[in-house]
C-alpha cells in the first residue's frame, strides 16, 4: 500500500496561556489520527502539524481541541 504524502499545516490555537498548555495541545494533536508530528508555539498561538489531510480533517482537529479545553481559530 502506498504511503500518503503528508502536508505541513499551520493552525491557529485559542485558549493557551502557559507552557503547560502548549504541552497539552501537542499531546491532543498527536492523538488525532493522521497527524504525525506537532510543534506548538505559545508566542504565536499556533501549531504546525504534519498530517495526512485525508485522515486529519479540520473538524476532527477542532473537536479534539475543544474536548481538551482549547479551540481552533479561524
Amino acid at each position: 500500500m502506498a504511503q500518503r504524502e503528508l502536508q505541513e499545516v499551520v493552525l491557529p490555537i485559542t485558549g493557551m496561556t502557559c507552557t503547560g498548555c502548549t504541552n497539552s495541545v501537542r499531546r491532543i494533536l498527536l492523538a488525532v489520527p493522521g497527524i504525525s508530528s506537532a510543534s506548538v508555539s505559545l508566542e504565536t498561538h499556533s501549531a504546525t502539524v504534519a498530517c495526512d489531510p485525508a485522515q486529519a480533517s479540520r473538524e476532527a482537529i477542532a473537536r479534539a481541541l475543544d474536548e481538551g479545553g482549547f479551540g481552533l481559530g479561524s
